[in-house]
């Protein structure tokens, strides 16, 4: 029988929620990976005994637009630390009547609008992983670990919604009008700027990901309602913030009390399975990212030294390289 999957829990603050008093213990790491660094600190610490690493997407203060913030780097950095899970807070406009400004959403669906974003590790870059990972996307988010935030929120008494179709945009504007309407009626739920590739990169580093989206406001499709603004959503994202809070300090120790081993199993199987491979192809979700990033991060070197020199040195930096990443492969 396999031993169980040891449970540590990254988590993603968004606007609003990035408060580092929410863990025990906690302690400050600076990291680096193969594609950058990520938007800030890395904070450790436990939550009734659970490890976590909390990361503030935008950075502690809200300094990083949605478009530049680097997605690859903050879901490598939480793998190197070994987390099996990635639970995220976001805020978001309501599409729909029904989903009110201060109501929860555990969002199970997105649509991508985004337009300048790398959404793979594995691009082909001389830092990036190698091979092209064809991941599927038809369950983005662990159903599992929704149906965990679904119940803690119902024991909670919040108003939460247990699905819905977040439809992300490029922003870091809002929608116009027209906008807002034309992804009503393509189905989407609600609207944010983050939601997409975070997600996407999760799931093909092998994480269990879930969201809490916290809606502010109604976006701009509503009549005789007032347009978002900056403003309108600073102020409802303050008591929503409290309530995501209340949800991760009850649902990551059930999270930590629960076997995974199957469900995390599934993921690195189903990557596995549609990685196209070039004979030196590493997937991440079964790798010591530890040791990738610094075959990765030595590459990169490697091949900025060749190219400055002659093509003899960039052959044998290729060459030296190819050699390493099929050591890894065989670990």
């Amino acid at each position: 029988m396999a031993a169980a999957a040891a449970v540590k829990i990254g988590i993603i603050g968004g606007t609003g929620l990035d408060d580092p008093d929410i863990l025990e213990g906690r302690t400050e790491k600076y990291v680096d990976t193969p594609y950058g660094k990520p938007s800030d600190a890395l904070i450790l610490g436990k939550i009734k005994n659970v490890d976590c690493v909390l990361l503030a997407r935008h950075g502690r203060h809200h300094t990083i637009m949605p478009s530049n913030v680097n997605y690859r780097a903050n879901i490598w950095a939480l793998k190197e630390e070994n987390c099996s899970h990635v639970l995220v807070t976001t805020a978001c406009g309501s599409l729909r009547e029904e989903i009110q400004p201060g109501d929860l959403v555990i969002i199970d669906q997105f649509i991508d609008r985004t337009t300048k974003r790398h959404c793979t590790l594995y691009d082909g870059q001389h830092s990036s992983l190698p091979g092209v990972c064809h991941i599927p996307m038809a369950e983005p988010f662990c159903t599992k670990t929704r149906e965990v935030l679904i119940e803690t929120a119902k024991k909670l008494g919040l108003q939460c919604h247990s699905k819905g179709t977040m439809i992300t945009i490029e922003g870091p504007r809002f929608s116009s009008r027209a906008e807002s309407l034309m992804f009503r009626s393509w189905g989407a739920d609600v609207i944010n700027m983050t939601t997409v590739p975070e997600v996407i990169l999760a799931k093909e580093a092998g994480m269990s990901y879930a969201s809490i989206a916290m809606a502010t406001d109604y976006d701009c499709w509503k009549e005789h309602e007032e347009a978002v603004s900056v403003d309108k959503v600073l102020k409802t994202l303050k008591g929503n913030a409290n309530k995501a809070t209340s949800i991760l300090l009850t649902a990551i120790p059930q999270i930590g009390s629960m076997e995974w081993t199957d469900t995390l199993h599934t993921l690195k199987v189903s990557i596995r399975m549609r990685l196209m491979s070039t004979g030196d192809s590493v997937c991440i979700c079964t790798h010591n990212t530890g040791i990738c990033s610094k075959i990765f991060l030595l590459k990169s070197l490697l091949l900025r030294v060749g190219a400055s020199k002659n093509q003899i040195h960039s052959r044998w930096a290729n060459k030296f390289i190819k050699t390493l990443t099929s050591f890894i492969a065989k670990i």
